[in-house]
């Protein structure tokens, strides 16, 4: 093993040791039933996330970069013919997962988890024949270190600093749970780490790529690329710094002088940070999630149609507000969101990512009656919440307060509409019947034995 530079592996940091040690152990240990059945979730989640990802232009274009790399058979791209080396089944995965706004968010760490995460352990665990106890472990690994060095980092100071959270906490949790499927000893794991903060980057200028395909490399297929290169580089026997997290400098002393190692590993494997994380009940924007709510209950209760309405008023957390107003993309624009659902009295994947939808006068003329308002209160309150308030052509008017989005962790899916959801956008793709057997596999991961048999059901049909 390698020592510090003083000479001395006391040197070591209590933080670094605890965090080494459980990354190490964290494909063996078992975890709560309960902890399991929610990583179940999520790994669906994002691989549906990242079959449907892979016929968007985004996920297109990786698969052509990708199918170009060449590389060692060891990892299937889900949603594609691609069998490829794990590093570039990694990156292009991700760039699927995050080709729209499909996959998973962590709120209080300001990051998507599932993106980054599950493509690195998936390529990873195919690539060792993982089995599938196996997976599910590394990625409740995955997302409890991610999250961990988001929410030390100061999650949304970092990103208005202009760093991307995003890129950041899914690197570490990707990185942890390959290195869990790796194999490596708790030295190997700190310079794995070390190896990972080498590679910590991001400008959270993705924001203003219209076509989400600078984003999906930065919160997707960056992440989990660098990942599978790092744990695959210390498997093969390359060393590094024992200690990245303390000493001088170090990368919290560079990124936030103000971060608290403590609350790096206060409660480590205890509190489970995957439980913290949201699934989206509709493939669009997170900050839209709870607005979309709002709408769908008062169309419900009152039966609404756009002919009813003159006016709708929504207001969301006022630091997500810019996020979706008015944007390019029909899947993160608020206002049309909102018209497109009532117009259709429902939203799908196909309606809210049809760019034809937004020149559609019917749904021009309600979005323009749509008025968005960041709200303080809304911020300061905490979670995700909106306030709708529909003025009808009759005068009355209706409200909606969502106070906790469905499919938060204050209030999430069922098993059943978490399958529905995966199922609905698995089976254009791979085809109805496919999708129902890929998911029942996934519900049943926990008892496969090897990951790698899964990959006949995780690719696209054949062509013809």
């Amino acid at each position: 093993m390698s020592v510090s530079p003083s000479g001395n592996a006391a040197a070591i940091s209590p933080a670094m040791r605890a965090l080494s040690e459980f990354i190490s152990a964290g494909s063996v240990v078992p975890i709560p039933a309960a902890v399991g059945d929610k990583a179940k979730h999520h790994l669906l989640d994002t691989i549906a996330a990242m079959v449907s990802g892979a016929v968007l232009p985004p996920g297109q274009l990786a698969l052509a970069y990708a199918s170009n790399l060449g590389g060692n058979r060891e990892a299937c791209v889900p949603g594609s013919r691609l069998v490829t080396s794990a590093v570039h089944a990694a990156m292009a995965g991700g760039i699927c997962a995050h080709a729209d706004e499909t996959d998973d968010s962590h709120q209080p760490a300001f990051f998507h988890p599932g993106c980054s995460i599950v493509p690195a352990a998936l390529a990873m665990a195919e690539r060792q024949h993982s089995s599938g106890a196996q997976l599910i472990r590394a990625v409740v690994v995955g997302y409890e270190v991610g999250a961990r060095i988001s929410l030390a980092l100061g999650a949304m100071a970092f990103h208005q600093r202009g760093f991307s959270s995003h890129s950041v906490g899914g690197l570490f949790g990707a990185s942890a749970a390959a290195g869990a499927l790796a194999g490596l000893a708790p030295a190997q794991c700190r310079w794995l780490l070390s190896y990972t903060a080498q590679q910590a980057s991001g400008v959270s200028c993705w924001m203003r790529d219209p076509s989400h395909v600078e984003k999906a490399f930065v919160l997707g297929g960056m992440t989990a690329r660098n990942a599978v290169y790092t744990a695959t580089m210390v498997q093969a026997g390359m060393s590094g710094v024992d200690d990245v997290f303390a000493g001088s400098p170090n990368f919290f002393s560079t990124y936030n002088p103000a971060a608290s190692m403590e609350s790096l590993v206060a409660g480590l494997g205890e509190s489970h940070e995957i439980m913290r994380a949201n699934i989206k009940k509709w493939s669009v924007g997170s900050p839209v999630q709870a607005a979309l709510d709002s709408m769908h209950s008062l169309m419900t209760v009152h039966r609404l149609t756009a002919d009813d309405i003159e006016r709708i008023h929504v207001q969301v957390r006022d630091d997500e507000s810019d996020i979706v107003d008015g944007r390019d993309a029909p899947n993160i624009n608020l206002q049309h969101l909102i018209a497109l659902m009532v117009v259709d009295q429902g939203l799908d994947f196909a309606s809210s990512h049809d760019f034809e939808r937004m020149r559609e006068p019917r749904v021009m003329a309600l979005r323009d009656r749509v008025v968005l308002e960041g709200s303080v209160a809304l911020r300061k309150a905490g979670g995700r919440q909106a306030l709708l308030e529909v003025t009808t052509t009759t005068n009355r008017v209706l409200r909606h307060h969502t106070q906790a989005v469905r499919g938060a962790a204050d209030n999430p899916m069922t098993d059943a509409e978490v399958d529905a959801k995966c199922v609905g956008l698995l089976a254009p793709v791979l085809g109805a019947l496919r999708a129902r057997r890929l998911a029942d596999k996934v519900w049943a991961i926990d008892t496969l034995d090897d990951v790698a048999t899964m990959r006949d059901l995780l690719q696209a049909r054949r062509a013809g």
